[in-house]
């Protein structure tokens, strides 16, 4: 096996449950971001435009579409004879037969794998942020230091610091501390859960680690570089970086899209964003329809008004239709005479005629009060909503609904229907 300098190991088995019915039949890399891309397009593609050919894909939750997107690499460059892309899902050892239980866990489950390429350096991503960075200066700055692990991380305001995994660094760079979530944090400087680990010590730390349950990067594997006198180093990132694990973020992240000067442009010559490209026809305007300020997928029909928002490939939308502020993933048909208003609408839903997606006041979620929030509506995929209803803010479908699940042809704010088909909203 021809040697590696330095591969990658993408951690893509989130269930993303804060995405709510978006997440109930696709792992949250595999969500569809920006119209045509998925989530895990991103990291992917960094890895091809920094130079990294050897990517493991770790998977474990509702894998499929996540697998039949990647296939063996293609769009990305990476379907290689030495290296290219693998998926690596958890499989029965001889012994005992376990889940990853920790992202940690899930990199010593893979260590058979790493060695046979004998890299230098293992750089570790998440398979679920939006961002675009270039790994070969963050190596660059690893050797420099000599650094034995090298975090990346990123200013935030110090208010929001408590969220994340704090460094605390000298003025090398060296970090002297780490803070997990800290109420009181020391510094602003969070870490992105990227980390470039020169190979013999990643080794090493997931050995000695291998029997600590929920085995995780933040809380057990730095901590013991640090405490072994490993040297740990801050990597400082100033580009655009979005964690979309909130239903908020995710719909914020797609409008920031369509901004005229998008704070993360997609139309870079230099970075591109590859993904799967599907083999259909070209979008269809019709003369009276309206567009402005939009993202329309491939083969997408228009006849209705679209503004603002981000329309997935081949979704119709129908004569009279006005939508707004809204996200609707591929293959989605909306009706006749039909408002969608902040909506976020996931793949292969029909929604019927004379429909309201978003209206009313807010109210809080009574299920999740936390997940369906920011004034949204969210319909989970394969769903159907009948013709003449409407349908309140922060609020959540799934499955095949029918007019009798909405009183009054009203689904007010802050409810749920989860119809006889549909998992758990």
């Amino acid at each position: 096996m021809m040697k590696k300098e330095m591969i990658a190991m993408l951690l893509a088995g989130g269930q993303g449950s804060r995405l709510g019915v978006l997440t109930q039949k696709v792992a949250k890399p595999a969500v569809a971001f920006g119209g045509k891309y998925r989530i895990i397009d991103f990291p992917l593609s960094n890895c091809i435009n920094s130079g990294i050919d050897t990517v493991g894909v770790l998977t474990q939750y509702q894998p499929l579409r996540l697998n039949t997107h990647i296939g063996i690499g293609i769009p990305w460059d990476l379907d290689r004879n030495e290296g290219g892309v693998t998926v690596l899902p958890p499989y029965e050892k001889s012994t005992n037969s376990e889940w990853y239980t920790g992202t940690a866990n899930a990199i010593f489950q893979n260590l058979d794998y790493m060695q046979q390429y004998n890299p230098d350096y293992v750089l570790i991503l998440s398979g679920d942020h939006i961002y675009k960075m270039d790994y070969e200066v963050m190596l660059n700055y690893h050797k420099a230091n000599k650094a034995d692990v090298t975090i990346a991380c990123m200013p935030v305001p110090i208010e929001e610091a408590s969220r994340f995994g704090i460094m605390v660094t000298d003025e090398t760079g060296r970090v002297t501390e780490f803070e997990e979530k800290p109420e009181k944090p020391s510094s602003n400087l969070a870490s992105m859960g990227i980390y470039i680990f020169s190979w013999p010590v990643l080794r090493d730390a997931l050995i000695a680690l291998k029997d600590q349950s929920n085995c995780d990067f933040g809380k057990h594997i730095l901590p013991y570089c640090k405490d072994n006198g490993q040297r740990l180093f801050a990597y400082e990132y100033n580009g655009y970086w979005k964690d979309v694990g909130t239903l908020g973020s995710y719909w914020e992240a797609n409008m920031e899209l369509i901004d005229i000067i998008p704070e993360f442009n997609l139309y870079e010559e230099f970075w591109r964003i590859y993904t799967k490209g599907d083999i259909i026809p070209p979008q269809y305007v019709a003369a009276d329809a309206v567009t402005d300020q939009c993202l329309i997928g491939e083969g997408a029909e228009i006849y209705g008004e679209v503004h603002h928002s981000v329309i997935g490939p081949n979704v119709v939308i129908g004569k009279g239709t006005v939508v707004k502020d809204s996200i609707i993933m591929r293959n989605s048909v909306i009706g006749e005479n039909t408002v969608l208003d902040k909506a976020i609408v996931a793949e292969d839903v029909v929604v019927g005629d004379h429909v309201v997606l978003g209206c009313g006041e807010e109210a809080e979620n009574v299920l999740k009060p936390a997940v369906y929030a920011f004034g949204l509506a969210t319909v989970g995929e394969l769903s159907v909503i009948p013709d003449n209803v409407k349908i309140g803010r922060n609020t959540a479908i799934s499955g095949v609904t029918k007019a009798e699940d909405y009183p009054g042809g009203i689904l007010e704010s802050g409810q749920v229907i989860k119809a006889k088909d549909g998992e758990q909203a």
